[in-house]
């Protein structure tokens, strides 16, 4: 693929001044980087949910896979089993990977599958005209929520890292330089690599003066240190006005599930684990 752009000749349906362009943009120039450093894109296979965010896997010029809604992390990990020389990357949105798809969520970091996942979080199921999703603040008018939402948000992140995610970080769109370096970051990790894109929904949500006055960029923090972790992945609560965090939070060396699959029973069972993932994954 050297020489190629990453760009499709797809039209384009995202809303004018949506944040999946930036998250585009930056995937495009962190995979051409990586190229450079000796990645192969051929091998690089894009796995994505159901949402807007989705349409990404139409607009790459990359290997792709649609998955169902909340679906994109198992239909991953078939892949990465089946072959492990292949370069994985969910792009997943908030109501599609924190609603449907939590519990694969949850298992993909427990058993640190070799992948990246970019969760495109702009706080609102788009596709679907603007309801409310796990990571809304209190208080959100929606189309499902009139009166505004009751429920709090919860912390993704810190499930991810209670949960064994070896890679855990924030980004924002409209800091496209430090959002690049983390991907670029995820996407080199060996292990699970979850990465928070914050976005804003030009048309159902836009929240980009609130992010502008409350995200700041980590420094002096020690991603290797569990305990300093959590304090940073806690320090903003999803419904507060406290600063938010952009970085990398925790970053750990773990034995990934796919060496230990083949460390304890071998190629043959790999290869049967992988067609049972496939068919899983068809069935659902």
């Amino acid at each position: 693929m050297t020489g190629k752009t990453l760009i499709t000749p797809a039209q384009n349906t995202w809303c004018p001044g949506c944040g999946n362009f930036s998250i585009q943009h930056a995937m495009k120039s962190a995979l051409l980087e990586l190229e450079t450093e000796g990645l192969v894109l051929d091998h690089v296979v894009l796995v994505a949910g159901i949402g807007c965010h989705g349409k990404i896997a139409d607009y790459m010029d990359l290997n792709a896979f649609y998955a169902l809604h909340g679906r994109a992390i198992p239909a991953a990990t078939g892949i990465r089993i089946a072959n492990p020389d292949l370069s994985v990357i969910c792009h997943v949105g908030d109501g599609d990977t924190y609603a449907e798809g939590l519990d694969h969520l949850i298992f993909g970091a427990k058993r640190n599958i070799d992948m990246t996942v970019v969760v495109h979080d702009n706080r609102v199921y788009g596709l679907t005209t603007g309801q409310y999703t796990p990571t809304s603040p209190v208080g959100f008018k929606g189309r499902s929520t009139p009166l505004g939402t009751i429920e709090r948000p919860f912390n993704p992140l810190h499930l991810a890292f209670a949960s064994g995610a070896t890679f855990i970080a924030r980004s924002y769109t409209r800091r496209l330089p430090h959002l690049k370096e983390t991907l670029k970051a995820a996407i080199l990790h060996k292990g699970f690599s979850l990465v928070e894109v914050f976005q804003i929904c030009a048309t159902y949500y836009d929240i980009h003066e609130y992010y502008d006055q409350h995200v700041y960029e980590l420094k002096d923090h020690d991603p290797t240190d569990p305990l300093a972790a959590e304090a940073k992945i806690r320090e903003w609560d999803y419904n507060s006005d406290a600063p938010i965090a952009l970085g990398t939070f925790y970053t750990a060396e773990q034995p990934t599930f796919e060496e230990t699959l083949v460390q304890k029973t071998g190629k043959k069972e790999v290869d049967r684990i992988a067609r049972i993932h496939e068919r899983f994954s068809q069935a659902i």
